[in-house]
């Protein structure tokens, strides 16, 4: 019975509701209204409960319990149980007695350990036809009269099956929710009460005990008439349905419990710093908390917030053709922005970062920061202010440091962690948790770091603090940036020099910045050393337009006849200009101006327009320089005339795919002829047709392959374009400006 909602097709064969609160009698409602039940049946011990449900429309038909209709349900048929949480265990015991196993059972009560645990003592085994939920809304009004065919529209919905339940009756329950309008997404159990505990349960306990508080003071009369708008707004939830949270109190015990007894621990501290006059503590702590709510706040509005379950996928549509052009500044450097958090976290005094990049690989390197106790303002319009806490003040955050999908940000974390005093873990998305991390733990491992690492070498990492770290002579195995930077973060705790060496160049942000704070760093040819033991000083950073972004729209002109495109500000660090340098050979006409020094970085304006392309032969010494561009800079061969070889660019194969394959297949699928090599890549230029890509959820594959519609025949599809949010959240804004085609689209709508 699984049709389209939008058509008022049924859903659902016969949903049964038993228990007519708002939530139940919500879902009656919307799926009456909306025609997602052949039938839609009411239980309720309370006949008057009945009588207002089918007068309202409510309802199709009453019943006093479920004996009086299990005989005649199967599948297709959804009974949802909508009682109190203590109550559900002897629902559960109907439904064991009465329905058959082809039913499908769910609920909506906000704790789901008590309620599993009941329904596998119950069963004797936990039932394949049963799929607890939660449906994230509601309000402060209870009962069938508070009944809103909309209440769930736009509001989350959490499943959370069990290893056993059958997923017929997972997609009837899933399509149930998402056609009433929530979003459906899946969690573990255990994970989705202490989740709920923090952020549902506790705020109304809070709001219950205030206002109990309150009302039993002498002045309660005046302390009500003039309370403001934050103490209505934060105590309205006081007016809920006290039986409910009693339900949730008990049934979640252990879960709000401990998060009870740690916020009960901070509002000691707070009440002894506000009864001992401590001002740095005060602001330290509504500095921190005010920075993380915006943080948190933006993430969830732009839908790039950590979740540990399933999220709906955006894709690409882009139309071919379009005229790139256009005066345009990409945003902040990844890799400086990244930099800026951790060398202005561990150094000394108030370090001020202007032009940081708001995506998501950034922001997670500054929450773990926030999360081991410095104080960092903003961003705000690419604004940051952090308080350093100087080399050894960085303390145990108390969880696993969550780093999103950067790699970056991990490889360069475990240098700076390995001289710590605690122990702390690092884990991150499904995609950073499968690249390799061995390349970082071996190095640390011989500085006297203990890293533990999941199988293969992979993440999470788990750091042993209070080792003392040994300086060490490191010859790298290849070229990497992120692994230099981490053998170099290391030794700013280890005893001596300690010195990388290189067999290729890579970026050297690190060195300039830590330069830039005043520490001493030596650069001889390939070899870069720093002695350990030093401090570094607050300083200024401006950060610049970062060239990997830029890369895109360098390519957008280089294809496209007619097209003249300016970007500003875009730093172009020797380190990092191997995609100028490689756009120039294949015949690109690329022009640099207002060349200046920013902070210590070199920046310039570069105007790029269309020329013949000609394929090359790609230098392996520009391979470390353009490693990130590399997906974009195969679009411009694909344009070229006759064929582009790159070699010696093993690394392309560990990045967040394998952009080797990843282009040459979907170059393959768009008519150009392109063969993968175990270094590298053949590419025959030719005339790019349609058709869809896959991503592999590698924002810099999406993003070529977007460029690559400017010179398509037809349109092209592109899969899995989330993770674009990681690196350049304004992607689509931008292309459109200069003149691009893209339509996101959130797949199955």
């Amino acid at each position: 019975m699984l049709e389209n909602s939008q058509t008022n097709q049924p859903v659902v064969k016969r949903l049964v509701v038993i228990g007519l609160g708002l939530i139940g009698s919500s879902l009656a409602l919307a799926a009456r209204q909306h025609g997602l039940a052949i039938e839609v049946v009411g239980i309720s011990r309370r006949t008057s409960t009945l009588d207002l449900a089918l007068e309202r429309g409510i309802i199709d038909r009453a019943e006093e319990s479920l004996a009086a209709i299990a005989d005649s349900l199967g599948a297709g048929d959804v009974v949802v149980i909508g009682v109190p949480t203590l109550t559900v265990p002897a629902i559960l015991q109907d439904c064991a007695d009465l329905l058959s196993s082809d039913v499908t059972i769910t609920d909506v009560a906000s704790v789901k350990g008590s309620v599993v645990q009941a329904a596998a003592t119950i069963y004797g085994a936990l039932p394949p036809q049963f799929v607890p939920g939660h449906p994230i809304a509601g309000s402060e009004k209870s009962g069938v009269t508070a009944a809103k065919s909309d209440l769930f529209v736009n509001h989350r919905v959490i499943l959370t099956p069990h290893e056993h339940t059958a997923q017929q009756h997972i997609n009837l329950v899933e399509k149930l929710w998402q056609s009433v309008g929530a979003a459906v997404s899946s969690m573990p159990i255990r994970e989705h009460d202490e989740v709920l505990a923090a952020t549902s349960h506790l705020p109304h306990f809070l709001a219950y005990s205030l206002v109990d508080t309150l009302a039993n003071m002498r002045e309660n009369r005046e302390i009500f008439r003039y309370a403001a708008g934050g103490f209505r707004d934060f105590t309205r939830i006081a007016a809920s349905d006290p039986v409910m949270w009693r339900d949730i109190a008990l049934a979640n015990r252990d879960a709000i419990l401990s998060v009870l007894d740690q916020v009960m621990a901070d509002f000691n501290q707070l009440r002894g710093a506000i009864d001992s006059g401590d001002e740095t503590y005060l602001m330290d702590v509504f500095t921190r908390a005010r920075d993380a709510r915006n943080h948190f706040g933006k993430l969830i509005e732009s839908k790039v917030l950590e979740q540990p379950m399933s999220e709906k996928t955006i894709n690409y549509r882009v139309s071919p053709g379009g005229v790139a052009q256009g005066d345009i500044r990409v945003p902040g450097d990844k890799s400086m922005s990244h930099r800026s958090i951790m060398l202005g976290s561990i150094a000394e005094g108030m370090t001020e970062v202007t032009g940081f990049l708001e995506g998501e690989d950034s922001l997670a390197t500054l929450q773990a920061f926030r999360d081991m106790g410095v104080v960092i303002e903003g961003p705000d319009q690419g604004r940051v202010v952090i308080h350093g806490v100087g080399l050894h003040g960085l303390k145990a955050p108390n969880k696993p440091l969550y780093l999103g999908n950067s790699g970056t940000s991990m490889r360069l974390l475990s240098g700076l962690l390995a001289g710590q005093t605690f122990d702390v873990e690092l884990t991150g998305d499904a995609s950073l948790t499968g690249r390799p991390m061995a390349r970082v733990a071996n190095p640390l491992t011989e500085m006297g770091a203990v890293i533990e690492t999941a199988a293969g070498g992979k993440p999470p990492l788990r750091i042993k603090g209070g080792n003392k770290l040994k300086a060490i002579h490191y010859v790298m195995p290849m070229a990497s940036a992120q692994v230099k930077s981490c053998v170099l973060l290391a030794g700013l705790y280890a005893d001596g020099e300690t010195s990388t060496v290189e067999p290729a160049p890579t970026r050297d942000h690190s060195e300039r910045m830590l330069r830039g704070f005043g520490y001493d760093v030596t650069t001889d040819g390939s070899k870069a050393s720093l002695r350990g033991g030093g401090a570094l000083t607050a300083t200024r950073i401006d950060v610049p337009a970062d060239i990997s972004s830029a890369a895109f729209f360098m390519v957008a002109a280089a294809i496209t006849p007619g097209s003249d495109i300016m970007l500003r500000h875009v730093g172009v660090n020797p380190t990092r200009i191997g995609v100028i340098n490689i756009l120039r050979q294949m015949g690109t006409l690329i022009e640099l101006s207002n060349e200046r020094e920013v902070g210590g970085e070199p920046v310039a304006d570069i105007r790029i327009r269309h020329a013949e392309l000609l394929g090359i032969v790609i230098p392996e010494d520009q391979v470390p320089l353009a490693i990130d561009e590399f997906p974009v800079l195969f679009i411009a061969a694909a344009c070229a005339k006759g064929e582009t070889v790159l070699t010696g660019a093993e690394e392309l194969r560990v990045k967040e795919s394998d952009r080797i394959q990843s282009m040459a297949d979907g170059l393959l699928t768009l008519g150009i002829d392109a063969q993968a090599t175990p270094d590298g890549i053949r590419i025959q230029g030719g005339q790019i047709g349609g058709g869809v890509v896959h991503s592999h959820d590698d924002h810099r594959i999406a993003m070529a392959f977007s460029i690559a519609a400017l010179r398509a025949q037809d349109e092209i599809f592109v899969q899995d374009c989330n993770n674009v949010a990681t690196s350049f959240p304004d992607f689509v804004a931008l292309a459109h400006r200069v003149g691009l085609q893209i339509t996101p689209e959130v797949a199955g709508h």
